[in-house]
């Protein structure tokens, strides 16, 4: 089941917070640039979100992504239909 459309930024923060501690995070729904789009019929949003974490260290740019859909889980299904990522270390940013 979906969250009310303004709840729904919320829940990915606290679910990306929750599973990879980012020193910075921000999210930005874009789904009112998505009107009329094929993918907006099932009331599901569109997001862009910019994650600082250590937990991407090491880690190959495919990694980091599934590491944000991983932390975001449920939300992919129920109130999220797309999610542009841009995944860096503290030491990148």
């Amino acid at each position: 089941m979906s969250l009310p459309r303004e709840q729904r930024a919320a829940a990915i923060r606290a679910a990306i917070e929750a599973a990879l501690a980012p020193t910075a995070l921000e999210i930005e729904d874009e789904s009112h640039r998505h009107a009329g789009h094929a993918g907006a019929k099932d009331g599901r949003g569109h997001f862009r979100v910019a994650v600082v974490s250590a937990a991407f260290a090491g880690l190959a740019p495919i990694a980091r992504h599934r590491a944000v859909y991983a932390a975001v889980g449920e939300l992919m299904t129920t109130d999220i239909h797309a999610l542009a990522i841009s995944a860096r270390t503290p030491e990148e940013a």
